[in-house]
């Protein structure tokens, strides 16, 4: 056998957590996200939530009115993180490969230290039973021949569950009459072209394999190969050095038409930014701007910038680009370094330094103002301040505050 692999996946991740240090939740339809005041969608939902039709990505709104006596909790995605360490610290010590997924997810290649599908079996059962005795939770494993397979066989017995996918024929037997969309390949859009050709199940994909790939191009013979059960991906650890971008970007409660906070905020972007640049060795040649505006729409606007990874250069770029866009009532902005590179044998030219230390001193009072202002300690908590939850939180208590 080529390969063994496991896929492993936690049942509502966060939920299940909040659950498990508060047992007084268990039993009750309990959503993670927004409240149901605010904008912003479902980050996950336990079972008893998900009975109601409530579903990760969902807007807030419409999880209220389907599940209205439902538990709302803001997620904290540092305890979350946490967790999530220890999970893959677990799991990891049964491969030779780990590919994470995400805070609750990953691949594993047994192949190696499994060594034959019975001792890759008993480490599925191993893994499921270790992570609800020494962290208090469940997972779904699924053991297959390959990286679909075994995501597919995860989800088969959800939650809590095993199954096992041993080859490319038992994978086609189990989803031929599924909707197309069973392929972790086939997005929403790619589904909907599919479907108006009249390609719905994984089967009309096989039987009509070559209108596939005339429609769908490169990714069309992908598909069509993934649907006939091969898939030779091999689990790749992920390297943060091959992001193609690194962007953060905060949805406000409220629309803002203030322009000087627009800057304010863009400034606490840029730091964010710069910091996850700087954790994972990075520096951009572009910055790129994006804002949705009260009614839906959404623009991006990008410029090219000499090779950098400062707060400061990144900051004057955007706030350059939020000047040319029109100024109506902003819903989102964020702000993103691109065409990244770990610049390690580039040397810079002179005219690339010019002026960094005034810029850097111009971030720096500009942060302190800024803290003064609204009375919040940037200086002593710029780690913890620009986690993706405690920057959100922050900026809207600076939206609230921003007249006083």
């Amino acid at each position: 056998m080529d390969q063994i692999i496991l896929h492993v996946d936690m049942d509502a991740f966060y939920a299940s957590v909040e659950i498990r240090d508060n047992p007084a939740l268990r039993g009750k339809p309990l959503i993670i996200g927004s409240l149901p005041n605010e904008r912003g969608v479902v980050a996950t939902a336990s079972y008893e939530a998900r009975k109601y039709g409530v579903h990760s990505a969902m807007n807030i709104k419409e999880a209220y009115r389907l599940c209205p006596n439902g538990v709302y909790m803001h997620p904290n995605f540092e305890k979350y993180r946490a967790v999530s360490h220890q999970l893959h610290e677990l799991w990891n010590a049964y491969a030779s490969a780990a590919e994470t997924i995400a805070l609750d997810e990953a691949y594993l290649d047994v192949t190696q230290t499994a060594g034959n599908w019975e001792t890759a079996r008993q480490f599925a059962w191993e893994i499921k039973r270790r992570t609800r005795q020494e962290l208090g939770l469940t997972c779904s494993v699924g053991l297959a021949y390959s990286k679909t397979a075994a995501k597919t066989a995860s989800e088969e017995k959800k939650p809590d569950g095993y199954f096992e996918i041993p080859t490319p024929a038992a994978f086609v037997d189990l989803i031929a009459d599924r909707d197309v969309r069973v392929l972790y390949t086939v997005g929403e859009k790619t589904a909907e072209r599919l479907n108006r050709a009249g390609i719905r199940t994984v089967r009309d994909i096989r039987e009509r394999s070559g209108e596939v790939k005339r429609m769908l191009g490169k990714q069309g013979d992908w598909i069509t190969r993934v649907a006939a059960g091969e898939d030779d991906r091999r689990v790749t650890p992920y390297d943060p050095r091959e992001a193609k971008s690194i962007g953060r970007e905060i949805t406000f409660q409220e629309d803002v038409d203030d322009r000087p906070f627009l800057r304010e905020v863009l400034l606490l972007l840029s730091l964010s930014v710069e910091r996850r640049a700087q954790r994972v060795g990075l520096y951009g040649e572009g910055v790129t701007l994006k804002i949705t505006y009260a009614d839906m729409k959404s623009i991006t606007r990008s410029k090219p910038m000499s090779p950098s990874r400062s707060a400061a250069a990144l900051y004057r770029e955007a706030a350059y680009l939020l000047s040319l866009t029109p100024e109506k009532p902003v819903r989102l902005i964020g702000v993103s370094l691109g065409r990244l590179s770990p610049m390690a044998s580039r040397q810079l030219r002179f005219e690339d330094m010019e002026d960094k230390p005034a810029e850097e001193e111009d971030v720096s009072g500009a942060l302190a103002a800024l803290g003064q202002h609204y009375g919040l300690d940037f200086a002593g908590n710029l780690d913890r301040i620009f986690r993706a939850d405690t920057l959100y939180r922050t900026i809207e208590y600076m939206r609230r505050h921003r007249n006083g």
